[in-house]
């Protein structure tokens, strides 16, 4: 008799993520996501608006917390999170590759690019004061301090399914965001959501207080136009816009975002030609960030 036993797959039940918590979609509706064969890979969590709202209210809720956090303690956060994605290195590498139709090898590599990524937005949390601050001149007997400050909520259209946007482009965006302070809701890649909820799970276990990121899996044309348009959202990053639902709807999204002077990251006219392989600047950094300047007497 052989001592094999037949079973059944335990399939994963994915989540959206959500205050540090992971609910179902409050529609309870799923969507079948497929590999870039049309195969089967699994159900994700239909989003609806009210789960978007639920994640700005999250969002809202860790503001305070997160922007009080000294900057090193963030770093040491944002660390923390490459480490334990570095555990999780193969799952990623198989969702990546399966989701996006890469090679196993160059799956593995956008992983690491992902994970290395992470450690470099850690490194700059308590630098990024030095080149986004500093001592102004001014006539008379006065110090003249400008110093960031975030931004508060930022609403992201995350990159699109393809090359492996839905794991190495999010990333590049999450991370920035959150390093300087801000708290985020990111509406995933619509045809690849995995690789981002399974992020979530990450999160969870990467000392990331709860609400700081939120990811809500779904149609990307219900999620984005409540975050463009939410009075409690202060800045959105439209990166994956285009690619989401067609040439017109940056366009709306940003119309909607300026009824509430909103901050605004634009796509680029290709979100394709993006390589987020490249190098990252600091641009991210510095897109969600407000100066606060301080006067202060000379003493004698």
């Amino acid at each position: 008799m052989s001592d094999v036993v037949s079973r059944l797959d335990v399939l994963k039940t994915y989540k959206l993520y959500v205050g540090g918590k992971f609910p179902r979609s409050e529609s309870g509706r799923v969507y079948e996501v497929t590999d870039s064969k049309g195969e089967w890979l699994a159900n994700a969590p239909l989003g609806t608006r009210k789960d978007a709202r639920d994640a700005v209210q999250a969002a809202r809720a860790a503001v305070k917390g997160w922007a009080g956090t000294t900057a090193y303690n963030r770093g040491q956060v944002l660390y923390r999170v490459a480490e334990m994605l570095q555990g999780r290195r193969e799952q990623f590498a198989a969702e990546v590759a399966l989701s996006e139709g890469v090679g196993p090898k160059k799956a593995a590599a956008l992983v690491d690019a992902a994970i290395d990524r992470w450690v470099w937005y850690a490194g700059w949390t308590d630098k990024v004061a030095q080149i986004a601050g500093g001592a102004n001149p001014v006539a008379g007997p006065f110090f003249n301090l400008s110093t960031p400050e975030p931004t508060g909520v930022v609403g992201i259209v995350a990159p699109q399914a393809g090359y492996g946007h839905s794991l190495l482009g999010l990333v590049s965006v999450v991370a920035p965001a959150i390093a300087t302070g801000n708290t985020v809701v990111v509406a995933a890649a619509a045809d690849a959501p995995l690789p981002a909820l399974s992020l979530g799970e990450v999160l969870a276990t990467s000392d990331v207080p709860g609400g700081v990121v939120n990811i809500i899996s779904g149609r990307t044309a219900d999620i984005a136009p409540t975050l463009a348009s939410h009075q409690d959202v202060n800045a959105v990053d439209l990166t994956g816009a285009i690619a989401a639902d067609g040439p017109g709807a940056a366009g709306a999204l940003e119309a909607a975002a300026a009824d509430t002077l909103k901050r605004v990251v634009r796509p680029q006219l290709d979100p394709f030609a993006q390589d987020w392989t490249n190098a990252p600047g600091t641009d991210r950094l510095l897109s969600f960030l407000e100066t606060k300047t301080v006067w202060h007497p000379m003493g004698i």
